[in-house]
């Protein structure tokens, strides 16, 4: 007969425990392997750019996009259609940033590349989605141009 080891308390199975230095190890690891799965979903679908910068809104025509904006074709998204794309002035279609998009009236998330966006392309596309019913908050790839830190005391005053 074959026993069976019965878990003992703490034992049980769950989020591993590590410590401070393997988690940020870790964390690092997991970080770059993030980085990483944007770029080569990048490198393997084409940026479609429906609305180029300075095209008119197609249901807002007084919104004028600053940006390139479009989809990665062949990728589906929260809400069934492709990735969306904010695309940026610098030449290499790299992932600089993903800004996560909550919009009140249509009760949904969604998940927004930056391609290729420098610090002040990605503050832009973020105030854009961060805007009546919207919000967004942008995060930014360690080691890309990226916003600078807001002091939550100095924007509260604006």
């Amino acid at each position: 007969m074959r026993r069976t080891a019965v878990p003992r308390r703490g034992d049980v199975p769950g989020p591993r425990r590590h410590s401070a230095a393997i988690a940020g190890r870790g964390r690092r690891r997991q970080d770059a392997r993030f980085w990483q799965t944007l770029d080569d979903l990048v490198r393997r679908h084409a940026i479609v750019v429906d609305r180029p910068r300075g095209s008119a809104h197609p249901r807002y025509p007084d919104f004028t996009y600053p940006l390139d904006y479009g989809y990665l074709d062949g990728t589906t998204s929260g809400d069934g259609a492709g990735i969306d794309v904010w695309r940026g002035t610098l030449p290499d279609a790299v992932v600089t940033a993903v800004l996560c998009c909550v919009d009140g009236v249509k009760r949904d998330v969604e998940i927004k590349l930056l391609v290729g966006c420098t610090a002040a392309e990605i503050v832009l596309a973020a105030s854009l989605q961060d805007d009546g019913d919207q919000a967004a908050v942008a995060i930014s790839r360690p080691g890309a141009p990226g916003p600078a830190p807001v002091d939550a005391a100095a924007s509260d005053s604006v």
